[in-house]
């Protein structure tokens, strides 16, 4: 009654493909790698993480915006 055997695993891996399918199997893995890297992606430092969306949403260098700085203290 010690430990599993490699053939005790391979039946109930036989099973969980006979009640899950391959399919649905496949799209809990990417599921599961797609949560992994976004966790990845969030645990990066805040500079990291800034800089890399700032790259991916760069605006075009021409763009330029006029402010025009008003006085809010009449004294």
């Amino acid at each position: 009654m010690g430990s599993f055997s490699i053939w005790h695993w391979l039946i109930v891996l036989v099973i969980i493909l006979l009640v899950f399918g391959t399919k649905k199997l496949r799209n809990i893995g990417s599921d599961l790698g797609g949560a992994v890297k976004g966790f990845k992606d969030g645990m990066k430092p805040g500079e990291e993480a800034k800089t890399d969306q700032i790259q991916s949403q760069a605006a075009p260098a021409d763009k330029t915006v006029d402010v025009q700085a008003k006085d809010v203290n009449k004294s």
